[in-house]
């Protein structure tokens, strides 16, 4: 049976996420989640990706991501171009070890990436080198570029046109934070390109 301890431990841990998830309103927040997603629309009408990065958990999540473009979301449709950078292994340790762990990211959206694209940076506390580099190079190849990550973020916020910034420094939040806000990023994205196809499909 359960110990008081861990009851407790749960009970404040989904409070904290609640508590978080009600500051995810904040009206300038909303606005900026609803100009990425305006961002991303308009990029995949003009023939562009999505590129996704981050280090751990944010790579996991850059590849979730990317899925739920490439594959669906809410409803069937066709596919939208996106992909992970964190995901091919062997360019991430062959860039890594012959060049510098900073540029993993960067060397792959220059052979990659191209003007009008999206580059998606994901870092939890906003100061991964690699990830900055790569919205660094991003915006210097004339890419969108978009970061989420946490209060203190500012590396990447500067490098950003716009940049999610979720209001805790807890690693676990921030995530769920992003998480919630790219899931619905996804949606409006999906909606907006598909959704009258559907309308008439269903019709």
């Amino acid at each position: 049976m359960s110990n008081v301890l861990s009851l407790d431990t749960i009970r404040h841990r989904v409070r904290e996420s609640i508590a978080l998830k009600e500051a995810l309103l904040d009206e300038r927040l909303v606005g900026s989640l609803a100009t990425v997603a305006d961002m991303i629309i308009a990029s995949a009408r003009e023939g562009g990706k999505v590129v996704l990065f981050g280090n751990g958990g944010s790579a996991a999540d850059a590849t979730h991501l990317a899925a739920e473009f490439v594959g669906r979301f809410k409803f069937d449709r066709d596919p939208l171009p996106a992909l992970s950078l964190s995901d091919n292994g062997s360019s991430v340790t062959a860039i890594g070890n012959d060049y510098a762990y900073e540029l993993t990211f960067a060397r792959q959206l220059k052979a990659l990436g191209r003007p009008g694209d999206t580059a998606i940076g994901i870092s939890t506390s906003g100061t991964s080198p690699n990830v900055v580099e790569a919205l660094r190079t991003a915006r210097a190849m004339d890419m969108r570029t978009v970061s989420f990550t946490g209060a203190r973020g500012f590396k990447m916020a500067a490098l950003s046109d716009v940049s999610i910034m979720i209001p805790t420094q807890d690693t676990a939040r921030v995530q769920e934070g992003y998480m919630l806000y790219a899931h619905i990023m996804c949606e409006l994205v999906e909606q907006a390109i598909f959704g009258a196809t559907r309308l008439q499909q269903a019709a």
